[in-house]
């Protein structure tokens, strides 16, 4: 199966890389670095020749690329050689909200699908951050219903995505989301019980086909980006 690198290193070393064409869910505490990891991978995505979009629901892309800036990243320049695109879709979502204060609108409630009527028929891989913007009022039967059918287009156009749960959203709707994606990670805060400081860790909560690390990763973010800073062992 062909892979696709994240360009974090454990990951890498671990998966080999998220499998092409497949979807892999993201969620994560507030401050984890969602947005960072996707960002991060839409890099190096591009930097392996494929085509990336990223799809934004809550900044607009002067933020994102001041985040870029921050870990010396130059996604300006992918930007403007074609690789990398982004479509922003936070004014689009104010506008809906205000129509829906004066006419509810059950259609436009959780359109997924929405979010792939703009990419180019050359786009091999995505970035959907995030989704939870537009899972109000949705109730689980919806969620998964338009969930599953926005990877199912994801699939059938061979295109490999991260979709972005932010931590409110997951706490709602994760164990719905798992069912239907190749793969999913979670990013976390918490004490560390031995030492009593604060750490961030990775869990490769599933990835099939895939050898997968057995215990959290603890990752930092640096002036690099997210690094992983402990290796762990590999299960199938």
């Amino acid at each position: 199966m062909e892979r696709i690198k994240t360009g974090i290193n454990g990951i890498d070393q671990f998966t080999g890389g998220f499998p092409r064409g497949k979807s892999i869910l993201l969620t994560g505490d507030a401050g984890s670095g969602k947005t960072i990891f996707g960002l991060q991978f839409a890099l190096n995505s591009c930097k392996q020749n494929f085509k990336t979009v990223y799809i934004t629901t809550e900044e607009d892309s002067k933020d994102l690329l001041t985040q870029g800036d921050t870990f010396g990243w130059d996604i300006k320049s992918v930007n403007e050689d074609g690789l990398w695109r982004f479509i922003e879709l936070a004014g689009a979502r104010a506008r809906v909200t205000e129509a829906e204060i004066s006419i509810d609108v059950g259609a436009m409630k959780g359109n997924f699908s929405n979010f792939l009527k703009d990419l180019s028929e050359d786009t091999e891989t995505v970035i959907i951050d995030n989704i939870g913007s537009y899972t109000a009022k949705l109730t689980p039967y919806e969620f998964r219903d338009r969930f599953d059918l926005l990877v199912y287009e994801l699939n059938e156009r061979n295109i490999t995505a991260i979709i972005i749960l932010d931590s409110a959203t997951s706490k709602e709707f994760n164990e719905i989301a798992l069912f239907s994606v190749y793969g999913a990670i979670e990013l976390m805060k918490r004490e560390n019980p031995y030492t009593g400081r604060r750490e961030r860790v990775m869990d490769v909560v599933k990835m099939r086909s895939t050898k997968t690390p057995t215990q959290f990763m603890t990752y930092e973010i640096n002036n690099k980006g997210i690094e992983i800073i402990s290796g762990v062992e590999s299960k199938d």
